[in-house]
């Protein structure tokens, strides 16, 4: 999600500047080559890898770039 030209978290209600990437797919859904992503703050990168992680779709996290 972007706010401007900010990439913002990913987290419900969060307006904060996104700085991690989290990279995933869902098995069920996806091929396996295929990575969605889900932008995170700093506060917000261990929930929202851990809920991606819980259900096995997380695999990777890296930094944002813009």
């Amino acid at each position: 999600m972007t706010h401007g030209e900010t990439p913002v978290c990913s987290a419900k209600g969060c307006q904060a500047a996104a700085t991690w990437d989290l990279q995933w797919n869902n098995p069920k859904l996806h091929t396996p080559e295929r990575r969605k992503i889900w932008l995170a703050c700093e506060e917000h990168r261990q929930s929202l890898s851990d809920f991606l992680g819980a259900r096995g779709f997380l695999r990777d996290v890296v930094a944002h770039e813009d």
